[in-house]
């Protein structure tokens, strides 16, 4: 069990910062649909992919402040922001996470906004279908979006960039 909360750890250690709970949401479920260990399990959500288990894990990483949840008002909105405490720093000495190679997917994914993580996760999510039929998917449970042709075809792009950069990887 502290296994995986020390995966999660180790991800906002890497980070440095995450900014937003879909982001960090969005981060896990692509990093595990590249083959990294989180075990999170995941449904679809408004937002696309959704682990109400990593929600948990982080409210209880708060909990034990090993993780700094900073709730900002944003306009309209709150915006959150996570980082890894120094009790987290200290406890993660005890572990040994082996996750080779995640660092550059971490911070390639932790540049990109939230909009485009959520995008691009409904993309892995659907990965199963043809190209033509991810894009309707898309097109269709991401209807409030409005996300546009280049948006979809970049997202498309991105993950085949990020899976051949993991094969390459793993290979």
């Amino acid at each position: 069990m502290l296994e995986d909360h020390a995966k999660v750890m180790t991800l906002l250690q890497v980070a440095g910062e995450v900014v937003g709970r879909k982001k960090l949401q969005k981060i896990l479920y692509i990093l595990q649909k590249l083959d990294y260990p989180f075990q999170e399990k995941y449904q679809f959500h408004f937002y696309g992919p959704y682990s109400e288990e990593l929600t948990l894990k982080i409210e209880e990483l708060c909990n034990l402040q090993f993780v700094n949840e900073v709730r900002e008002k944003k306009g309209g909105y709150h915006q959150y922001r996570y980082q890894l405490t120094h009790e987290g720093e200290d406890f993660l000495k005890n572990y040994q996470i082996e996750m080779p190679n995640i660092d550059a997917f971490i911070e390639d994914l932790n540049g990109e906004s939230s909009r485009f993580l959520e995008l691009v996760s409904t993309i892995f999510y659907f990965d199963h279908l043809s190209e033509e039929e991810v894009i309707e998917k898309v097109k269709i449970v991401k209807q409030k979006q409005n996300y546009q042709e280049e948006e979809i075809r970049s997202g498309l792009d991105y993950v085949q960039r990020l899976k051949g950069q993991r094969m390459n990887e793993v290979l």
